[in-house]
């Protein structure tokens, strides 16, 4: 038998090192060739690590949340014949050596690394259903649950897939007190904190926010759209389009209106190296699309916008935005973007301030469109209104530069045939 040590490889692009997100194997497993041990994430996206080789999982190093460095060993593991770590076995400290060992000689020998213990060997942390999701638990424990007034959805369950267990109800009632035969009170009071570690997605997500409000003064404008001939158009090419064409909502004619007005303000569909105090003015029209993933927010680039009709524009997004969330991807998919668009769709309020996506120098924020009342030819009449936010690199982009952009993607927006007259 031999040991066989995983390093972290080279992933590309320059990187020297990437985060341990998530383990998929624990000591005393055996895994076999090409199962995934753990995910690491770099700046660009997080990456599945298959080991080359099967055998008995004898160490991990790291936590998730912790930085690997590329070639740095992440798994030590048992396998036939020599393995790779021969240079290892004699380096164990004289110390290390006169103590007591119970385990067999050829394992004995690689006790130096040290690994430390890792989450993936601790008991699970108890689960809490999402918002909406119906509580797994048996029927015994809804029975009691009922007789004891408590709601499930509101009880972290410590079993499989997060199943609630009657320790788990014990667990709830003890903590929160119940009251009057059992009932449990609407006004009980509530003790504790979860400490949730950011690591992962969430880290780099605050990082990349922060990075980008310290070093961009934001410069926020916001103007009121009138979108009836646009709703009015929108609707009608979906209900005469193909079987093969997207349904369109209001993002490729934003998208539209943008590759149409970016040539005449160069400066906003830009990137802005302020270290070394160079403004990339770009022609190509790489739209970033603010993607809400279950892991956190991802924005996932549409290549050459310039290129594509608006039906290829709607393709184009829901396909990286779907990939995207399913975690599918690729890096290039995920990097190059000129300017940004996020939109909340039907939760879209009145207006927003968006954070710009670094080193961008601008993004744009459609709001919900709501019918509304507005004057107009002196009469109150009512039309389907949205505001459109906005956010500029100040550094960059003046303010009457910025409105003046903005301008002109309203009065597209407003007269939607203009989108399409070259």
């Amino acid at each position: 038998m031999g040991i066989y040590q995983f390093r972290l490889p080279d992933v590309g692009e320059g990187t020297a090192e990437a985060e341990i997100v998530a383990w998929h194997v624990k000591v005393g497993d055996v895994v076999h060739e090409d199962q995934n041990l753990v995910d690491v994430m770099t700046d660009k996206a997080t990456v599945e690590m298959p080991v080359p080789i099967g055998g008995k999982v004898l160490a991990l190093h790291g936590e998730p949340g912790d930085m690997a460095a590329v070639g740095a060993v992440l798994v030590e593991i048992e396998v036939e014949g020599e393995g790779n770590a021969k240079a290892v076995k004699p380096a164990a400290a004289p110390a290390a050596a006169k103590a007591p060992e119970p385990k067999p000689a050829p394992v004995a020998k690689i006790e130096a690394p040290a690994p430390k213990p890792v989450a993936a060997r601790q008991p699970a942390a108890p689960f809490r259903p999402k918002a909406g999701a119906k509580p797994l638990a048996s029927p015994a424990v809804r029975a009691r649950a009922d007789e004891l007034g408590i709601k499930l959805q509101y009880v972290p369950g410590s079993g499989p897939a997060g199943r609630i267990t009657q320790a788990d109800l014990d667990a709830y009632a003890h903590g929160y007190g119940a009251v009057g035969g059992g009932a449990m009170s609407a006004y009980a009071a509530r003790e504790g904190a979860d400490e949730v570690k950011v690591i992962g997605l969430r880290r780099r997500i605050a990082e990349k926010m922060q990075e980008s409000k310290r070093r961009i003064p934001h410069y926020a404008y916001i103007d009121e759209v009138d979108m009836t001939e646009l709703e009015s158009l929108r609707t009608y090419l979906n209900s005469t389009k193909k079987a093969d064409q997207p349904k369109l909502n209001v993002l490729p004619f934003l998208m539209r209106a943008l590759v149409k007005v970016l040539p005449e303000f160069p400066e906003i569909n830009a990137r802005f190296d302020d270290e070394a105090g160079v403004v990339h003015r770009h022609h190509a029209v790489h739209i970033g699309i603010a993607t809400q993933t279950d892991n956190g927010l991802i924005v996932p680039v549409v290549k050459h916008a310039e290129a594509r009709d608006i039906w290829d524009c709607a393709r184009e997004v829901a396909r990286v935005a779907t990939a995207a969330r399913e975690n599918k991807a690729a890096k290039d998919e995920l990097s190059g973007s000129t300017i940004t668009i996020t939109s909340l769709g039907a939760l879209g309020g009145l207006a927003t301030t968006p954070v710009i996506n670094y080193p961008e120098v601008a993004i744009i924020g459609p709001n919900a469109i709501i019918d509304r009342p507005v004057v107009r030819d002196g009469q109150i009449v009512v039309r389907k209104m949205m505001n459109l936010s906005s956010s500029f690199d100040h550094r960059v982009v003046d303010g009457f530069d910025a409105a003046q952009f903005i301008q002109r993607i309203k009065g597209l927006l407003e007269h939607p045939a203009a989108i399409f007259v070259d």
